[in-house]
């Protein structure tokens, strides 16, 4: 099978999506002879034309804006924000307009439009370019959060998501774009809620997200060279959230470790810690469940100070090492 980025998966499945459904069409800034901040439309307006390639102002809040109405009003925008730190922005029409639209109208109202974003740190674009604020979102009902790891799942959760009746929030980590997986070339759908276990193990499990799931099976391989089995698992969308997986994954390792780049105060770490917690895999813990997660700082411009502000392969290491009391 053929090896593709994620930046490419993305913009296949978007490409994909819009050749099979006319009311599906892009907006963001400088997504047309540009391809956007990152490059990931580049050349679909030569296929698609202005039209449904549209570039827009700079007003993070009119874009969301108009894909609430577009996709109210029958169509299936896809919206690119160049960064995530600007979805505060446009936060007004996602939480107080697309999220609670379909429950305050008892169910006919629809708002099928995804809001792609890339997320994190690691590009030395500093404070106000590189948070990971998840869990914000997480937290509001109405909305669905997707953070695909990988290109394969890139892809299909995208088009799980253009299909998707509800507002979807789809972060994309900087760091994933230029990394590599086998694609098929053909149409395929990932179901939002279904995790995926990345390494099967047997010793402790690490729930990791993003770009963590990357660090994660690093950190694999060293430890397994120690005897130590990791099993990694990726929930992939933390909205809807796969709890059977993780807690089935618990209660044959005995250990869990939650590793996310966000700031660990308050991150999506906590809820999953929790959720064990409240399940029937508290019964099979056999050590406290570790968090790791970002230093509560904005993150600094300067590289050194930048890599040390979010988990890195040793923090994961010696997480694992001490839920088995081998350090």
């Amino acid at each position: 099978m053929r090896e593709i980025t994620y930046l490419e998966a993305v913009r296949e499945a978007m490409q994909e999506e819009m050749r099979a459904n006319p009311d599906v069409f892009l907006m963001g800034e400088d997504i047309g002879v540009y391809g956007g901040a990152f490059g990931v439309s580049r050349g679909m307006i030569e296929e698609f034309g202005p039209e449904r390639i549209r570039n827009t102002p700079i007003s993070e809040a009119a874009i969301a804006g108009a894909a609430v109405g577009a996709a109210m009003t029958g169509m299936r925008p896809i919206i690119e924000l160049q960064f995530s730190d600007f979805i505060t922005i446009a936060a007004d029409q996602l939480i107080n307009q697309a999220a609670k639209n379909r429950y305050m109208f008892g169910g006919k109202g629809k708002v099928p439009f995804v809001l792609r974003t890339p997320a994190g740190s690691g590009t030395g674009a500093a404070a106000q370019h590189s948070q990971s604020l998840e869990a914000w979102m997480a937290h509001i009902p109405g909305l669905k959060v997707v953070q695909p790891s990988t290109a394969y799942d890139a892809k299909g959760l995208l088009k799980a998501a253009i299909d998707d009746d509800n507002p979807v929030i789809f972060y994309e980590h900087k760091l994933c774009y230029r990394t590599k997986d086998h694609v098929p070339e053909g149409s395929y759908s990932i179901p939002l809620g279904k995790a995926d276990i990345k390494r099967e193990g047997t010793d402790v499990t690490i729930v990791a997200t993003a770009i963590m799931v990357h660090k994660a099976l690093q950190a694999a391989v060293e430890l397994e060279k120690e005897g130590i089995s990791v099993e990694i698992v990726d929930p992939r969308t933390i909205v809807p959230l796969d709890e059977e997986t993780i807690v089935n994954s618990v209660k044959k390792t005995g250990r869990l470790v939650v590793v996310h780049e966000a700031v660990k105060r308050g991150g999506f770490g906590g809820e999953i810690a929790s959720m064990i917690a409240e399940s029937e895999a508290f019964d099979y813990l056999d050590a406290p469940i570790k968090r790791l997660g970002g230093l509560p700082i904005p993150i600094p411009y300067n590289p050194i100070l930048e890599k040390a502000a979010i988990p890195q392969e040793e923090d994961i290491i010696l997480a694992v090492k001490e839920t088995l009391n081998r350090v």
